[in-house]
């Protein structure tokens, strides 16, 4: 893989990330989204907080994957809430992993230039910063599950 297609990559798998920070953010604080995506563009992007350092992550997909799971919020709780197992609900499922879930659906749904493959594998990574095994094969689960209906191809 040449080294320009690696640092694009390195920069979207952090821009995934962040996004689903920044999502758990919004629901946790509530904080509006022109603040949040301030917030993270002029002081998380490339920034070291409490001795975590932020890899620089790609601005606009960043962008697009919060506001886009922002405006369709329901249409992607629904599609999730519709591949739980009987009795659960998306309430039930803890911040971080909605947040996942919740961001790997909207690229499923609206960024349909990212192979499916690739948006589970890199969820799947996501999930891996907060959780254990189980966790990662849950999300691997359910977004291969919201592939198949809403990327049947």
């Amino acid at each position: 893989m040449p080294s320009n297609t690696r640092s694009r990559s390195r920069a979207r798998s952090a821009a995934r990330l962040a996004a689903v920070q920044a999502l758990y953010q919004q629901e946790m604080e509530g904080t509006a989204l022109a603040r949040l995506l301030d917030e993270f563009h002029n002081h998380r992007f490339g920034a070291t907080i409490e001795d975590v350092t932020y890899v620089g992550a790609e601005a606009a997909f960043f962008d697009d994957v919060v506001k886009g799971v922002d405006a369709r919020r329901a249409e992607i709780d629904e599609l999730v809430a519709g591949k739980l197992a009987n009795g659960w609900s998306l309430d039930r499922l803890d911040k971080p992993m909605r947040q996942i879930l919740r961001a790997g659906a909207y690229e499923l749904l609206a960024r349909i230039d990212v192979p499916v493959g690739s948006v589970i594998s890199e969820y799947v990574d996501v999930a891996d910063a907060f959780y254990a095994r189980r966790e990662k094969g849950f999300v691997n689960g359910i977004l291969d599950a919201i592939a198949k209906d809403v990327r049947p191809s």
